[in-house]
């Protein structure tokens, strides 16, 4: 629901890997990349799917279910994918959208004349966190009231009758009371119920046998767990009934996640139409983007673009990452809540399956990694650079550059952030980590190889 994260001997357990799309060599680096994390993290278990080329390439699930059961993760496990579970409601919507039953521009009015600014506030906006609406559930851990029962309309009750935190339209802030909103408004306007009709249209054209609402347990589901601190997985209880529902209700394989995943890069189950506004970015009144589309944050790393999302919910973490224009997604499922290991690890994973790395940005990353190592000792190269660039490296920048770089540390790793082109150049951003601080580096490059800028930046906690 909430989102926006000791040892144990971890086993691989059955492998659904397409010998064609990943070879046995990654496979197996891959493995002993997820079973590094885990050791590293304590996590019990993690679940994982790759699509390559638009089909399955990897499935495999590594560790515990339940810990003191013995029960073994496998990739028929279900876990919670928390609030993965938006872009299903924001699906459903343009479906009825799509049948006339509603549109995105409806205000709440037209259903929730009640609640607070309803006729202001439009589905678009409940969809993309620019209504105004309260969160009910910001928090990173479950609170008592969590573990009562509750109904949506309670939710609504309590949190969409509040003033609202700004004016419709002017600022984006995520708030799982939008989806509650956006799911009642769905059924109201429908006459169906949600996860039926998820079934009906979309679970199980797309032969997804495991996804339902969480509050169906079933024997094989993962356990929940949390960690304190930095100790040991400890058991933890999950939300009481009604608090999940269209903001964070659905429980699923990380293979089914997947079968979503390749249907969503072939445009299936929505028309054109609906896919282009399902995953465009939803623009603030003054024209600011949100980074932020209908359930999918849509981002671009490396000059790559991403349309992803991620999920928690007590004792689960989640991500889904998708990259269209390499026909390619990855999914991470995990049991255990309070650790940062699902966001890295899917990072690494499509690093190296999904997002091989580019001989020349190799190249130029292995030069700019040098280039920054000497600016560290208060010199450069200069036949690397333009005049323009030379005349910016004075005796003053060089002795800035040494003094305030030296107290870092080593560095440690150089990352492209973005590669785009620019006044005949090529721009590049990289973040630099240090052993005691991350800088970014803003660099133009001249179409026969010299550095025209190679500026450092501060980068905010």
């Amino acid at each position: 629901m909430y989102v926006p994260m000791r040892h144990f001997m971890f086993l691989g357990l059955l492998c659904l890997c397409c010998p064609n799309l990943l070879q046995a060599q990654s496979s197996a680096e891959l493995d002993a990349k997820i079973e590094s994390a885990l050791r590293e993290t304590g996590t019990p278990s993690v679940s994982v799917a790759v699509v390559q080329n638009g089909s399955l390439a990897y499935a495999k699930a590594f560790g515990f279910a339940d810990i003191a059961g013995h029960r073994q993760a496998e990739t028929t496990t279900r876990y919670a994918v928390g609030s993965i579970s938006k872009q299903f409601t924001a699906a459903a919507i343009l479906l009825a959208q799509e049948a006339g039953k509603l549109s995105l521009d409806d205000t709440v009015a037209k259903y929730f004349p009640d609640l607070t600014r309803a006729s202001e506030i439009t589905i678009r906006q409940l969809l993309s966190h620019t209504s105004g609406y309260e969160d009910y559930a910001p928090q990173d851990y479950i609170i008592p009231e969590w573990r009562q029962p509750t109904t949506p309309q309670s939710i609504l009750d309590r949190w969409a009758k509040k003033p609202l935190n700004f004016d419709p339209g002017t600022r984006w802030q995520y708030s799982n009371t939008n989806y509650v909103v956006a799911g009642e408004i769905f059924e109201k306007a429908t006459g169906q119920k949600l996860v039926p009709f998820l079934r009906q249209r979309i679970f199980d054209p797309l032969e997804m046998r495991t996804p339902g609402d969480c509050e169906d347990h079933f024997a094989g589901d993962a356990s929940r767990y949390t960690r304190f601190a930095l100790g040991p997985p400890r058991p933890v209880a999950g939300e009481g009934p009604g608090w999940y529902f269209a903001a964070g209700e659905l429980c699923m394989t990380a293979t089914d996640l997947s079968r979503w995943d390749v249907a969503f890069l072939q445009k299936r189950i929505l028309s054109a139409k609906s896919y282009e506004e399902f995953t465009r970015e939803v623009k603030l009144k003054d024209g600011k983007g949100t980074h932020y589309a209908l359930g999918l944050t849509v981002s671009e790393e490396g000059g790559t673009p991403v349309i992803s999302h991620s999920g928690e919910v007590s004792g689960f973490l989640a991500v889904n990452t998708v990259f269209p224009t390499k026909n390619a997604a990855v999914v991470v499922l995990s049991n255990q809540d309070g650790v940062n290991l699902i966001g890295p690890l899917s990072q690494a994973i499509a690093a190296s399956v999904v997002q091989p790395a580019d001989p020349a940005n190799a190249a130029t990353d292995k030069q700019v990694q040098a280039i920054l190592g000497s600016l560290a000792q208060g010199h450069i190269n200069r036949s690397l650079f333009t005049p323009d660039a030379n005349a910016y490296f004075t005796e003053q920048a060089l002795a800035d550059f040494r003094t305030s770089l030296a107290p870092l540390g080593n560095l440690l790793t150089v990352t492209l952030r973005n590669r785009q082109l620019r006044g005949g150049m090529t721009h590049l951003t990289y973040r630099a980590a240090f052993e005691k601080k991350t800088v970014s580096l803003n660099i133009y490059i001249t179409p026969d190889g010299k550095f025209e800028q190679f500026l450092l930046e501060e980068v905010l906690p």
